[in-house]
């Protein structure tokens, strides 16, 4: 194995000591970064595998594993690989060669390096269905305790780690689990106010309609249980129907010829009731009453348990909406589209957010960001952080500078958390989109044809850090432009869109750009594929979403972008830029205004070099409007105007002779500097 330098390595694969093989007890060492795992001979006898079927991989394992349980041993080990945690265990059913249904048990220990990352698993493999319990000597009623006492067992380990109301009913349901205490039917009941809910039923069919709310007071044996907080014991079908008339009706179909109802109580008080239904006569026995009641505690609590974290999980969420907009405003020109989900976590919640801000004069803008953390720290921070961006923005800061400030109002709020963000800024009547990006994904645009991109925006660092270099444009956070032409959509989501269990975020993006690509055009439907998508593949975090398009009916796209850099004291850029601008004028069909578009590009590259520090870039494109517009960026916040210059002055009139000759031209602030630019009506004959 590589030395990795963090942590000292034991031999591998580990040698266990001789007497846990005398136990039956196996071992196997897992080495996370290769994938390669080693069992030793005691290993693949528990799990009946010879060694030339074994791969030497987690893979190795399927054929013994249980349909259903892989996918649950591998969320355990994930979680505990996530939680830090230094150990884990796990019952699963398994399988022998033949079929034949068992039980294992395994326990891992986690070696981690010095920075806390796990790379190695070393553990013990066992047979679990030698535990009490399990078939074995003394007689067909000892085996029954001892089954009866391993079923409870298992089901209790396997409820500890539940976390939602439906993963206790899936464990209740599951004929591997309660369906070897010889039940032929399980049912859970759950107190709703003053009624029990039956809310899962397993194995038999007993569970019908009628019965799904029953009042605590009743005649109902379930609703008797919770009543009286007393075992509800029947022997014979005889007392069913004497005792319960009500039920009887639904009970003299089964095959069912005794019953115990068990009270599930957690902190002193009933939370719901659980029966069990058997096809054999007779009452139960002492011991079996003993472990049927420790059953129904430990039921008990895994309930109130769950049920105590989906009450905090949708509170959180209530809180998190809370924090969010509480609506879109419809922009004109635009369609907009909206979602969120939260990560199932209980009570924490995350920092995760969008929004729209309606600008004025046909533009608009939108933001989404993640806060670190999942906790009400992180949305309190996420809350902040929005109203300060939004108010930044709608004071008419540009992009890049309501970005720094955003920046330096999280550091000032000393919460040791950062976040991402992006914010675009777009003029639904020209098109034009500004980007600014804080350590966020980059946007996904689909285009009117059904072309998809992702947009590489030049990005800052996340906000809340300690400031970088600012030399770019004064800020930190440089603005990238582009068109948005009518059709296209702009895509803004946080990371738990594209993260997968195991997978990169690269594999992700790919997967999100896909859908994009191939998904509706209405941003509605767009948005509930995209979020469908996610599904239960999610990495378990929360997730943002927003879909921007421009209204209008696609049209055929528009030329260039030519771009040419211009650096100071360079005699040959601006000569350059002159003959490329010529060229792509007499490309575009506009031969006879390419002396009025040279000499307006030539009076701006003039101004930018003269009067501005750091040099500047031109480009020039052909809008989808059929426009030729030129842009010269600088990094110069001074703003240009156009003045009427003496008779003997030698300069001032490049402006006025830009006004003159071109149909429109203004200057946009980009950040620390600005961007002049002009444009030339050409004759539809042209384009």
């Amino acid at each position: 194995m590589a030395d990795r330098g963090e942590t000292p390595e034991v031999d591998w694969p580990a040698r266990p000591d001789t007497s846990l093989a005398l136990n039956r007890l196996g071992t196997f060492d897992w080495d996370l970064d290769s994938g390669q795992m080693h069992l030793d001979d005691t290993a693949l006898e528990v799990l009946d595998l010879r060694p030339d079927e074994f791969s030497g991989t987690a893979a190795g394992l399927g054929p013994r594993i249980a349909p259903g349980e892989e996918a649950r041993l591998d969320a355990r080990v994930a979680q505990a690989l996530k939680d830090g945690r230094s150990h884990y265990g796990a019952y699963f059913r398994s399988r022998l060669r033949d079929g034949t249904p068992t039980w294992t048990h395994i326990q891992g220990h986690i070696l981690r390096g010095r920075n806390g990352r796990p790379h190695r698993i070393i553990g013990i493999v066992r047979d679990a269905a030698h535990d009490p319990g399990e078939p074995g000597a003394g007689g067909e009623e000892a085996e029954g305790r001892r089954r009866m006492t391993g079923v409870v067992e298992r089901t209790a380990a396997i409820l500890a780690h539940a976390r939602t109301v439906n993963d206790v009913t899936d464990t209740l349901k599951d004929p591997g689990a309660l369906g070897h205490l010889g039940a032929v039917s399980v049912m859970l009941g759950i107190v709703d106010g003053g009624r029990v809910h039956l809310v899962a039923e397993g194995q038999l069919g007993s569970y019908v309609p009628e019965i799904e709310y029953t009042r605590i007071d009743a005649a109902f044996p379930m609703s008797e249980a919770v009543r009286t907080m007393q075992a509800v014991y029947l022997s014979s079908r005889e007392e069913f129907q004497l005792r319960y008339p009500l039920l009887w009706p639904y009970i003299e179909p089964l095959s069912v010829r005794s019953g115990v109802y068990l009270p599930l109580i957690a902190q002193g008080r009933p939370v719901g009731a659980l029966g069990l239904l058997y096809a054999r006569e007779g009452d139960f026995t002492a011991e079996e009453r003993n472990l049927l009641v420790a059953l129904g505690s430990g039921i008990a609590q895994s309930l109130q348990r769950a049920m105590l974290f989906e009450q905090e999980h949708d509170l959180a969420e209530g809180l998190q909406r809370a924090m969010l907009p509480r609506r879109i405003p419809e922009i004109p020109g635009a369609l907009i589209a909206v979602r969120y989900r939260a990560a199932r976590m209980g009570r924490d919640i995350g920092g995760d957010w969008y929004d729209v801000i309606p600008l004025g004069d046909s533009r608009v803008g939108v933001m989404i960001g993640d806060v670190e953390g999942h906790d009400t720290d992180a949305t309190a921070v996420m809350g902040q952080l929005r109203i300060a961006l939004r108010a930044y923005v709608a004071e008419g800061h540009t992009p890049g500078t309501a970005m720094a400030r955003a920046a330096g109002f999280l550091r000032e709020l000393e919460t040791e958390r950062f976040a991402t963000c992006t914010y675009a800024e777009i003029d639904l009547g020209t098109g034009m989109l500004h980007i600014v990006r804080a350590g966020h994904l980059d946007p996904v645009v689909r285009r009117g044809d059904g072309s998809c991109h992702r947009i590489q925006v030049a990005g800052g660092l996340p906000l809340g850090l300690p400031p970088g270099d600012q030399s770019v444009n004064g800020s930190g956070y440089p603005v990238t432009s582009l068109e948005m032409h009518p059709g296209d959509t702009l895509v803004l989501c946080t990371d738990g869109l594209i993260e997968r269990p195991g997978g990169d975020p690269e594999t992700g993006m790919r997967e999100l750009m896909e859908s994009v690509r191939t998904g509706p055009v209405d941003v509605e439907e767009l948005a509930d594929l995209l979020c469908d998508m996610v599904g239960d593949a999610g990495g378990g975090d929360d997730m943002a979403l927003l879909l921007l398009r421009r209204r209008g009916t696609p049209a055929p796209r528009g030329g260039g972008p030519l771009r040419v850099r211009l650096s100071p004291g360079d005699p040959d850029g601006p000569a350059m830029a002159r003959h490329l601008i010529r060229a792509a004028v007499a490309a575009w069909g506009a031969r006879e205004q390419a002396d009025e578009v040279v000499l307006a590009a030539d009076e701006l590259m003039t101004n930018a070099l003269v009067h501005t520090d750091g040099g500047a870039q031109i480009s020039l494109r052909l809008t989808a409007e059929g426009r030729i517009r030129i842009e010269v960026e600088d990094g110069s916040s001074a703003l240009p105007h156009r003045r009427e210059a003496g008779d003997w002055e030698v300069s001032g009139r490049g402006l006025l002779l830009v006004d003159r000759l071109a149909a429109a031209w203004g200057v946009e602030p980009r950040g620390g500097g600005k961007s002049v630019w002009c444009e030339f009506a050409v004759p539809a004959t042209s384009v």
